[in-house]
Formats: structure tokens, C-alpha cells, sequence
């Protein structure tokens, strides 16, 4: 090989062209830590309904060090992550020195138990939050199978001018509500749809003819159902206790 001068020079060229691009990238990196590229602006793309501004402000003096080009995206987005009320966080650069933060916050469905708040996905996460909101009570991985459920038992009793303000689902998957007036619906476990739609369609004219408060329905016939009246209960436990 070193009798071959065309060799040696394609090797030389070579050599040179990785060494300029080492000390250019060197260069790259001196003047991207240099102070003249200061990050000087945090601009949220729209206002946050439930976190904090504070709260983000926090975030952004404990994560966001360094210049614009080397924040640490990923750390800014995971501590943006970290707040109890957002779901996903999207960090980007815009030049010459601002970040842009775009924050998707959880959307509040129902209570989970009394341990958290189960967003519209169906998932649990933990924030505080004041207003009312129906409650789901159920094994641990059954929050998005109920909340598909609940938007369904919601639109099945909008004839009845009701809405369920409490849906449980047992661990061997057998389900039950309440509703707004007090009542309470036991589903079972098989044919959900069928039920509750047979008990929506029948259940002013079964009203009609009792002519008094029900308090608990029984769905798990096949051809209809059963309900509880509590002043018939309470005659009938009076008459037993004479």
C-alpha cells in the first residue's frame, strides 16, 4: 500500500475531512453552551383549565436549564407530566428563543371510589377537583370498561330523565347503578343492553300502576323485573313484628 501514492492520498483526504468535522463540531457545541443563545420566553399555547400557573412556573425553573439549544426536552416534558392534572405534554423550540408548551389536561367523567378521578379515557389519576361527578366503584383495571359503560347507561336513561350518579361493577363483573333519584338498578353480569333497555321501555307504565316511590329494581329476569317499594317493605315488616 505505501507504494501507491493514490491510496495514501485517499486515506490523507479522508483523515482531514473526519478531523474537520470534528473541530467543527466542537466549534457547534462551544457556541450552542455560549450564554448568547439564552432561552427567553415559555409560551403555553392555550390557557390550562385545572393546572396551576404556578405550578408550571415551578416546573420551568426546576427543569428548564441551560440555553436554548441544550434544554433538555424530554426532562421539561416529563416534569410538565409529573403535574396531577396533565395527561401529555408536547415541548418544542422556536426560534431564536422561545419554548412552546402545549399542555392536553385530564377531562374529569366520574369519581374512582374514593381514591381518584377517572378521566374521559378511562383512566385513573390523582387530582384534587371540587365540583360533582358521578363515582365508580370497581376492581383495579375496570376503570375503562366502565367508563365506555357509563356513557351508554347515560344515553339509555336520557327517556326517563335520569342519569346515573353511581355505577359498580363487582370483581366477578356483575353490574349496578344509581340513579339520580335514589334508585338503584342491579344489571347482573350478562346481556346489559337488553336489560336496561326492557326495564327504560316498560318502566313509567310499571310506575304508573304502583303509584308509589320504587327504590331498587331487580333486571336480572329474562321476560322483566322486579322492584322494591319501601312503604310496601315497611307495611310488611310492621305486620311481621305484630
Amino acid at each position: 500500500m505505501w507504494d501507491k501514492p493514490e491510496a495514501l492520498n485517499a486515506i490523507a483526504n479522508a483523515l482531514f475531512g473526519v478531523a474537520f468535522l470534528l473541530v467543527l463540531y466542537a466549534g457547534f457545541v462551544f457556541v450552542v453552551h455560549l450564554p448568547v443563545f439564552p432561552l427567553r420566553e415559555v409560551r403555553l399555547v392555550q390557557p390550562p383549565k385545572f393546572v396551576q400557573r404556578a405550578e408550571i412556573e415551578a416546573v420551568v425553573k426546576r427543569e428548564l436549564l441551560g440555553t436554548f439549544f441544550t434544554i433538555d426536552l424530554a426532562r421539561a416534558r416529563n416534569g410538565l407530566e409529573a403535574l396531577p392534572w396533565v395527561r401529555k405534554a408536547d415541548v418544542r423550540r422556536q426560534w431564536p428563543d422561545r419554548l412552546e408548551v402545549r399542555l392536553e389536561e385530564h377531562e374529569p367523567l366520574a369519581r374512582w371510589g374514593t381514591m381518584g378521578l377517572v378521566n374521559v379515557q378511562g383512566e385513573v389519576f390523582q387530582a384534587n377537583y371540587g365540583g360533582i361527578l358521578p363515582v365508580f366503584n370497581g376492581p383495579a383495571g375496570a376503570s375503562k370498561e366502565m367508563a365506555i359503560q357509563y356513557a351508554y347507561f347515560l344515553k339509555s336513561l336520557e327517556p326517563l330523565g335520569q342519569k346515573p350518579v353511581q355505577v359498580n361493577v363487582s370483581p366477578r363483573r356483575a353490574w349496578s347503578l344509581r340513579v339520580e333519584s335514589g334508585m338503584m338498578l342491579e344489571l347482573g353480569r350478562n346481556d346489559l343492553e337488553n336489560r336496561l333497555g326492557r326495564f327504560v321501555q316498560n318502566y313509567e307504565r310499571a310506575a304508573a300502576m304502583l303509584e308509589r316511590r320504587v327504590d331498587y329494581v331487580d333486571l336480572r329476569y329474562t321476560n322483566g323485573f322486579a322492584v322494591r317499594v319501601p312503604e310496601l317493605a315497611r307495611a310488611e315488616a310492621k305486620e311481621k313484628r305484630r
